[in-house]
């Protein structure tokens, strides 16, 4: 297999916090900096803004098995979905309009039923975005981005390499591709959020099984390795790993050998936010259950 070197040193170290960071209360700050005075209903505190990620490994799927009916008791002003698996005609249907939001989908040209990417929203954006200028990978639906004021929200699904090399050469050129635009959107002065599956565990607290998963697609050197230019070079900001330094929670689970029911997990599920974010993380969730997908939801609030 031929494969892309980084040439980044392997390791990551952690400031430790507490889960729920001291941050100061910033409802004025996400509503006026970046316009967003969300109006989050009771019980949740006014001065947070929640913003919830979720591979639903098919949308219609996750319906059946009553995500739509979970949603609601989350009061999530954000929710950004990956692995539609249906053309937008399809998911424009009442069961997966949720009362209170706009809902804004990218689906996949080059295969029906495949890939797909979505954000709901309580507030209408700015802009709505679905491409970033290579066809190999916009028309796979692998990005949307929702922009309010100087806020991007990003849904983002990064491609697997797990079924075979030809798809683990096109991740490795994914991640080559990516990184200048990870770059530019640092330098443009706005606030991310990229919210999505990455398709790679960071270090060994991110997976159950690290030694036998090393050669595996998700946990190679080359992987890590990037995410580690990522977060610990570029200033990019692990949300979950900021807020839970010690964490060893998972968001994705085979469906094969009882994996989820032992806890046999993988940490791919992301909020990426840019450094500007960082004192504005408040607490994180991960909901296995109720079982929604193979992958559980990961809500964050900003304060």
């Amino acid at each position: 297999m031929k494969r892309l070197w980084w040439g980044f040193k392997v390791g990551f170290r952690v400031r430790k916090h507490d889960c729920a960071t001291a941050a100061a209360p910033l409802a004025a700050a996400f509503g006026g900096r970046f316009g967003l005075p969300f109006a989050i209903p009771a019980p949740g505190p006014a001065s947070l803004v929640k913003i919830i990620s979720f591979n639903a490994n098919g949308l219609r799927s996750a319906a059946s098995k009553g995500f739509f009916d979970w949603l609601p008791g989350q009061h999530a002003d954000i929710v950004c979905i990956q692995e539609t698996k249906a053309q937008e005609h399809q998911l424009r249907v009442e069961a997966l309009l949720p009362t209170g939001y706009t809902a804004y989908f990218r689906d996949a040209t080059t295969k029906k039923g495949y890939s797909g990417v979505g954000i709901y929203t309580r507030r209408e954006p700015d802009e709505v975005r679905t491409a970033l200028g290579w066809e190999s990978f916009d028309e796979e639906g692998r990005y949307i981005e929702a922009r309010y004021g100087n806020l991007s929200v990003v849904s983002l699904y990064f491609p697997s390499g797990s079924s075979g090399d030809e798809r683990q050469q096109f991740k490795f050129r994914c991640m080559e591709w990516f990184t200048p635009i990870l770059d530019q959107w640092l330098a443009s002065g706005r606030d991310y959020v990229i919210c999505g599956d990455w398709n790679i565990v960071h270090t060994r607290m991110d997976i159950k099984n690290w030694t036998s998963n090393l050669k595996n697609s998700g946990c190679l050197p080359e992987e890590r390795a990037w995410l580690d230019l990522l977060f610990q070079q570029r200033g990019w900001v692990d949300s979950y790993r900021h807020l839970r330094p010690e964490g060893q929670d998972y968001t994705w689970w085979s469906q094969r050998g009882a994996a989820r029911a032992k806890d046999v997990g993988w940490r791919i599920d992301y909020q990426v936010v840019s450094p500007s974010l960082r004192d504005r993380l408040k607490a994180c969730s991960i909901h296995p259950e109720p079982r929604f997908s193979d992958h559980a939801p990961f809500a964050v609030e900003y304060a």
